[in-house]
């Protein structure tokens, strides 16, 4: 735990009462203004490409020596950043959430009771590696109506820097305050602790990181936490799989990218289809650059595969490594993943529907799919223009996390004069 100096403390007092004030103005902006201040970040974001990307290079440069697959997660390209900016304009799309009648209903005394959407007030988000992080959580939290404080990793502080000034660009243009996106003036670690300790301050954090990053969080926090576990994925290729499905499916969801959440990092394969399948999948990831870790029967059906240690069927890799075990049927593939999935994400790759029903009520994570890879587990593809992140607790919001998710809500009561006998 890192100790915090009176002067981290005022630092962190001072962005984020500026931050609450922004938001008394955001949760009042009508959507034509929030949407403005996104169209105007997006056409910034395209129109200093060239300044993002130089920004990048630096930070790369400076992380010199990590893996490779957190080198990805770091890096951007132009068409990186035109995504970034084509998420702001697909947010800026979307309905207005805040205001929204949830629900509504009359009492027997002529009392009319509404729950309507309302903004969070001041989110704190704590990132690490990725910068288009700071473009998604300022676009969902700005049109959700509530501020956002920033602090993402020492890694990534020039990318995502410059990736703030195109949004604060933006919010000057629409006449809405730039306190409402802010990133944390200082990388002392101890600015963490900080804001892990800002309740009254700070409503929410969203911790969006690795597995340390996480549990520090839930640890130290004595504000409100919306987060993530890693992404202990499964793809499970049932006895009734179209062989052709499955390939393709499993190829993506570990191979499209890596070092997303979303990605598989275990594959499940029934006994029944092992022996003629198992070698078709593995030679298509290999020729990919895949890496594997097999269980004692997957490495009789292909010894030159090396064997799974302890533990590496609970290791998030993020990296071009799959583990893989041979199960007999769905209720060991369901007994596996409860014992080494995050219940983040997990797939079953069957044509049998009733089979493809029982998998997915038995598994308890957030994102469960049919048919389809893994990494569509993602707030753009679900139509949600961006995500904040993918939660997968229990309570207030699981999965991808966007705009609907970023509000709570209130009750208006309306009466003719009544009052309680």
């Amino acid at each position: 735990m890192n100790a915090i100096s009176d002067t981290v403390a005022e630092v962190l007092e001072t962005a984020a009462r500026a931050a609450r004030a922004a938001a008394a103005q955001l949760a009042r902006a009508d959507r034509p203004s929030k949407d403005q201040a996104l169209l105007h970040a997006a056409a910034a974001l395209r129109a200093r490409q060239a300044a993002i990307l130089e920004a990048n290079a630096e930070d790369l440069t400076h992380a010199s020596g990590l893996s490779a697959a957190f080198r990805d997660r770091l890096t951007l390209t132009p068409e990186r950043i035109d995504a970034m900016a084509a998420g702001l304009e697909q947010v800026a799309a979307l309905p207005d959430p805040v205001g929204r009648t949830l629900a509504e209903w009359d009492r027997p005394n002529g009392l009319r009771i509404q729950r309507v959407a309302q903004p969070i007030g001041v989110i704190g988000m704590i990132f690490e590696s990725r910068p288009n992080v700071t473009a998604d959580a300022a676009a969902l939290c700005l049109k959700a109506g509530s501020a956002v404080l920033l602090r993402g990793g020492s890694e990534s502080a020039r990318s995502a820097a410059a990736i703030r000034d195109c949004v604060a660009a933006g919010l000057r243009a629409a006449g809405l305050p730039e306190a409402a996106v802010q990133m944390a003036p200082t990388q002392d670690r101890a600015f963490v602790g900080a804001m892990l300790r800002a309740a009254g301050l700070i409503d929410l954090i969203i911790p969006r990181g690795g597995k340390g990053l996480v549990t520090r969080v839930m640890e130290e926090a004595r504000v409100p936490v919306l987060a993530h576990a890693e992404g202990l994925n499964h793809t499970y290729v049932h006895a009734a799989a179209d062989p052709a499905m499955a390939r393709t499916v499993l190829a993506n969801a570990k191979m499209r990218r890596t070092g997303v959440c979303g990605a598989t990092e275990t594959l499940l394969i029934d006994a029944a289809i092992a022996p003629a399948l198992l070698p078709l999948l593995v030679g298509d990831l290999r020729a990919l650059g895949c890496d594997f870790r097999a269980d004692a029967r997957t490495r009789a059906i292909l010894p030159e595969l090396a064997e799974a240690a302890e533990g590496d069927f609970a290791t998030e890799w993020l990296d071009a490594v799959l583990n893989i075990a041979v199960v007999d049927g769905m209720e060991a593939a369901l007994a596996h993943i409860r014992r080494f999935g995050s219940e983040h994400t997990d797939a079953i790759v069957t044509s049998d529907a009733a089979a493809a029903e029982a998998f997915l009520a038995g598994i308890d994570s957030a994102v469960g799919l049919w048919n389809a890879s893994t990494q569509f587990c993602d707030g753009g593809e679900f139509g949600f223009g961006a995500e904040i992140g993918i939660a997968t607790g229990r309570l207030h919001a699981r999965g991808p996390v966007g705009l609907e998710q970023l509000c709570t809500y209130r009750y208006r009561v309306l009466g003719t004069g009544q009052v309680r006998p």
